[in-house]
């Protein structure tokens, strides 16, 4: 018998959507209060939820031998004063859909010039300037997994070209060009020619803060930088400088170093940065919970686990 804690804000969605699944031989504590685990923690050995709550608990979760995140993103499981005798996955190959639908609501917003005609609206002002379309436009992607290949996916949709930056991986073909090795090496033939640069990197010792000065002054004024990815792999002094200097036409930003974002923030002022409150791909219950049904069922049958988060890496 397996002893499950799911630890989550939406905990009792997940509790009923796993226990639909009839999953045999499993023992449910479902909570989004991790006060409320006592001495009982000692006696799970699996565990299910939001890294941020389950990161509280983990000294105390000490039978625990495999963690689903209901994140993709682990960070606050890797910290390495943490125990790491366990085996982490993530949740990945649900959010590409989401993503997708916030990064080309945006991009098309800009090429179709929506703020501006909603500007001419409040004003009263008949406003004929011809828009401007997605084909033909080049998008460059920073990161190209699940989630950017899906990004790729819907680029090629409107007829962009797409130029991906990878750690070694070449795996979509949606992408017309790649880019490896250290991005300051490869930022001017990478950026030079973008439009739009899509940052999707996980945040890791390896990403802290790599978009920074070198890539952002190798793109054109032109360029509009999307980040619904992490926070750290951005240089903020340098990004809000570019933007300040109209080096950059503008960012959409999602995530942040901090968050929430610091009300006295640069980012808040400036008239060319649109900021959505970590809100890009959210977690929901009903694609998550599949992911941990389907590693259950590996678990029994003594298969390896899908989305396997290497400490190391960070990803």
């Amino acid at each position: 018998m397996h002893t499950l804690l799911i630890l989550s804000r939406f905990a009792r969605d997940y509790e009923a959507l796993i226990e639909s699944a009839h999953l045999p031989d499993l023992a449910i504590t479902a909570t989004g209060d991790p006060a409320q685990i006592g001495p009982d923690a000692a006696a799970f050995d699996l565990a299910f939820g939001e890294p941020a709550l389950l990161r509280h608990l983990l000294p105390r979760l000490t039978a625990v031998r495999w963690i689903q995140s209901t994140w993709a993103g682990v960070e606050p499981l890797l910290d390495p004063v943490l125990r790491r005798d366990y085996v982490l996955t993530n949740a990945r190959g649900v959010f590409g859909a989401q993503m997708s639908e916030y990064v080309f609501a945006y991009l098309l917003a800009y090429e179709r010039k929506l703020f501006e005609r909603r500007a001419s609206q409040d004003a009263g002002r008949w406003d004929q300037t011809p828009p401007a379309r997605l084909r033909g436009k080049t998008l460059g992607l920073l990161g190209v997994g699940t989630i950017g290949a899906a990004l790729a996916a819907t680029a090629k949709h409107f007829g962009m070209r797409v130029k991906g930056y990878t750690r070694a991986s070449e795996d979509s073909a949606d992408v017309d060009e790649y880019f490896h090795g250290p991005l300051a090496d490869c930022a001017a033939a990478l950026a030079s020619d973008l439009d739009f640069l899509v940052s999707v990197m996980p945040d890791t010792a390896a990403t802290r803060h790599v978009i920074g000065e070198a890539l952002l002054r190798a793109l054109p004024p032109r360029a509009i930088f999307v980040n619904p990815g992490r926070g750290g792999v951005v240089d903020e002094r340098a990004l809000a400088a570019a933007l300040q200097e109209g080096r950059l036409a503008g960012a959409v930003l999602d995530v942040f170093e901090q968050e929430p974002l610091p009300p006295d923030h640069v980012f808040w002022r400036l008239p060319n940065v649109h900021i959505t409150a970590h809100t890009a791909a959210l977690s929901a219950p009903p694609d998550i919970a599949p992911l941990f049904v389907d590693n259950y069922r590996r678990l029994l049958r003594g298969e390896p686990l899908h989305y396997r988060v290497d400490f190391d890496r960070g990803y």
